[in-house]
């Protein structure tokens, strides 16, 4: 494989923009080595001319065998690399700019081009890795805090009378000292080499029964030098004074936490559960954290081997020998000589295996650097025959109800208009899973970081190939639970036991839910919990704090409404004995009526409710309006329900005129918010600036496809006279087109999401810090 496609497969998605632009560079190149590629054919048409002549040119053209001779000279006579010193933020910034010293040849342009183009790179490079690295470190002073606070809350949950007697003297070491005059701002730690640290805290020689707060001095070289004597007189600090300093951070997460914030502030004793639960989000906080320092290292450690290709690819091409005099520039700047991850790193993986896997390395490492999930050639083999089973049982299906001429018969109709809803909520999931699939594959060609926007733990998430495998493995399971039905029912020796085949779809929804709750590690059970922890924060909104994937669920819910309300027929149908009579008079009920409406509103209320808690929490105005949209969504659904049930030409009226205004509603936040479409003065006319897909048209042809999947939601109000289809196959039809619609829906809601953190360089989540000091609340009333 070519390194600029290794180079591009290893990118943080996110940083794409901060990374050297390597193919822009090859074009210049080929620029530069057509242009040679041309003088040489004119000197070679000369040179047929005349024989003398031609000596004279070839000696004067053969670079290699002049470089061979006096390459060091030649090099230094190349290019001059010149180091400016700018002065930023009490800091020093280094700028690269090489001086192209053949500019009086033919055709140097485009070398000087190159190198300018180089010396751009370069200081983009170190400009974004500087910015990294100043984060890293003010985060590892941070995490420092957050475990001294771990270590006092520790020794008191398990030594309550230790905790205002236990000190420890600080050991001068352990101060971490800034070298303000570097460029680098390197940090040295005195004897660091025996240290369990962070950030230089010392912990390793410490009982963690008996730990105490270590301060760490942050100071300047220039305040060290005759003031660590004094310094050493207030060394001592019990845990005591560390715990009233601090607090345990609330989020409002839980119902119950969210609740005691709503109706006030109650503190309650820290606890061994409260103790556990600080671990574990600290634990989360250090995997997180070491992850954006590996991803820094790669970054670096890529950009240094692009700087070093693309000028081997100079050197072949120009035929002169550059490539040592700009490399030592190179790895000179920051991000060839800089040192800080690396240390970083190492403090880290220390901690982690002493405070979170009790001194196992192996544990330790293993949650640190998750094993890459691999793809398994029996998924693609089981993908495949299940999706051969399906299309041979589905031409069965047809097959059967055509060779008993069941829909010519009397009670055919009445039979399938009875049998459809039953399996069709399987018809409906199958159909999402699979939109589900494509969605995967597509952002995985775009390199959209779907794994991160979703929050899926490295190695578990699902690829398109398990998901493809999952919901054809259920088609298959359906199918045959189908033409068992069919068999049953159409079999004359089965007339006597003909409540049997009516309990086939009650048994299939059985081994379905079986499934997905069973508590075994077995069919993807990490990703059957995220689900069921999503789904159970929609049911519970507001009381959940809301992530992107719990709107994003309850999204996906709204175009699920005919799936739930099988479920509602389920328990209609079977709850109330109808499937004795093998009829369908559950709309006789006045409670199932009553349902059959609260059922249709059900996703648009809870999601209604999300955009109400993100509107308090984030004070955006844009989650009011989403609010608003999904009101008139759930007036639409109500008046069209009872229209539905009623009839009417009032009812009509009024369904159509709220249908229409929740249609123009939502198609307009489809396009212009969720897919940040329709920008008129973009670089890209009326859509965006940033594109995924090489194809304009795509994403106009989207437009056009979800405004008319938006239009033939109002297919039922308008009760068009379709007499070849039965009006519950026109219903299981509509609902199909809007699962379809809302898998469209998806890839480019993504594809935007994506693009805002490319914007913004967000590549890791946020984490919450298990506790807060008062100190900083003081300090940032300073800075205010």
């Amino acid at each position: 494989m070519k390194f600029g496609k290794i180079f591009k497969k290893q990118m943080v998605p996110e940083w794409v923009e901060a990374y050297m632009d390597y193919n822009g560079l090859k074009r210049i190149l080929k620029q530069i080595h057509s242009y040679n590629h041309s003088k040489l054919t004119r000197v070679a048409s000369r040179v047929s001319q005349q024989a003398e002549a031609l000596h004279r040119s070839f000696s004067g053209l053969s670079f290699h065998h002049r470089n061979s001779e006096h390459g060091g000279d030649i090099e230094d006579q190349v290019i001059t690399v010149d180091t400016e010193v700018h002065q930023q933020d009490d800091s020093h910034r280094n700028l690269y700019k090489t001086k192209f010293l053949k500019k009086s040849e033919e055709g140097s342009e485009f070398e000087e081009s190159f190198f300018k183009k180089l010396d751009e790179n370069l200081n983009k490079v170190n400009r974004f890795y500087r910015e990294k690295v100043e984060e890293v470190l003010e985060e590892a002073a941070l995490l420092d805090k957050q475990m001294d606070a771990l270590i006092a809350l520790r020794v008191k949950v398990k030594k309550p009378d230790a905790s205002s007697n236990t000190n420890l003297e600080k050991h001068p070491s352990d101060k971490v000292v800034v070298d303000e005059t570097s460029d680098d701002s390197t940090i040295r730690t005195p004897g660091s080499a025996n240290r369990d640290m962070v950030h230089g805290i010392d912990r390793t020689s410490i009982p963690e029964e008996e730990a105490s707060h270590i301060v760490t001095d942050i100071v300047p070289v220039s305040r060290t030098s005759g003031n660590e004597e004094e310094d050493g007189s207030g060394d001592k600090q019990d845990l005591h004074e560390i715990l009233e300093r601090v607090k345990m951070n609330e989020a409002l997460e839980s119902p119950l936490s969210t609740l005691k914030g709503f109706f006030g502030d109650s503190k309650e004793p820290v606890s061994k559960k409260g103790l556990k639960k600080a671990e574990e989000q600290l634990r989360l906080v250090f995997s997180e954290f070491y992850q954006k320092l590996r991803r820094l290292k790669e970054y670096s450690f890529m950009n240094l081997l692009a700087f070093s290709k693309i000028m081997k690819k100079y050197e072949k091409i120009a035929s002169r020998n550059a490539s040592r005099n700009y490399m030592k520039t190179v790895d000179n700047s920051l991000i060839g000589s800089s040192d800080e991850v690396n240390r970083l790193l190492e403090r880290v993986e220390v901690t982690f295996v002493k405070h979170f896997s009790s001194g196992n390395r192996r544990e330790g490492m293993k949650c640190l650097r998750p094993k890459v999930k691999r793809e398994r050639h029996r998924v693609t083999f089981f993908s495949g025959f299940f999706s051969g089973c399906s299309i041979a049982l589905i031409v069965a299906v047809v097959f059967k109800i055509e060779s008993r001429k069941l829909m010519e018969k009397d009670y055919g109709t009445a039979y399938m208009a009875n049998i459809i809803p039953l399996y069709s909520l399987f018809g409906y999931i199958i159909l999402h899973m699979l939109m589900y699939s494509a969605n995967i594959y597509f952002w995985r060609l775009y390199r959209v970081n779907y794994t991160f926007i979703f929050g899926f733990k490295q190695g578990t998430e699902l690829g398109y190939r398990e998901v493809f495998l999952v919901s054809t493995g259920l088609a298959v399971l359906a199918f045959i639970c189908f033409l068992l039905n069919l068999q049953f029912d159409m079999d004359w020796k089965m007339k006597d036991h003909n409540t049997l085949p009516e309990v086939i779809p009650l048994g299939l929804v059985t081994i379905v839910l079986f499934i997905l709750f069973c508590p075994l590690n077995i069919i993807y059970r990490s990703s059957r919990v995220f689900f069921l922890r999503s789904l159970l924060h929609c049911i519970c909104a507001p009381l959940y704090e809301v992530t992107l994937p719990d709107f994003f669920l309850a999204d996906h819910l709204t175009s699920q409404v005919q799936a739930i309300r099988s479920l509602e027929l389920f328990i209609c149908y079977y709850g109330l004995g109808e499937y004795m009579q093998r009829q369908e008079k559950c709309q006789r009920h006045g409670v199932y009526n009553v349902f059959y409406f609260v059922v249709g509103v059900i996703p648009y209320w809870l999601r209604f409710l999300q955009c109400v808690r993100r509107l308090c929490e984030e004070k955006d105005s844009i989650h009011g309006y989403n609010a608003l949209k999904y009101m008139l969504t759930i007036i639409a659904v109500i008046i069209r329900t009872a229209f539905e049930l009623k009839k009417g030409r009032n009812w009509m009226i009024m369904a159509l005129v709220s249908s229409g205004v929740a249609i123009c509603m939502n198609t307009f936040w489809d396009i212009v918010i969720d897919w940040g479409l329709l920008r008129r003065h973009s670089k890209n006319p009326y859509l965006r600036d940033k594109l995924l897909v090489p194809h304009k048209s795509v994403y106009f042809a989207a437009m056009v496809v979800d405004v008319i999947l938006r239009v033939a939601w109002m297919q039922l109000v308008l009760e068009f006279n379709l007499k070849s289809l039965h009006k519950v196959a026109v219903s299981t039809i509509i609902s199909c087109l809007e699962i379809v619609r809302r898998g469209m829906w998806s890839f480019f809601r993504l594809e935007n999401e994506h693009l805002n953190n490319v914007g913004k360089y967000r590549a890791f989540k946020s984490v919450p810090h298990p506790f807060h000091y008062y100190d900083d609340d003081e300090t940032d009333d300073k800075d205010d």
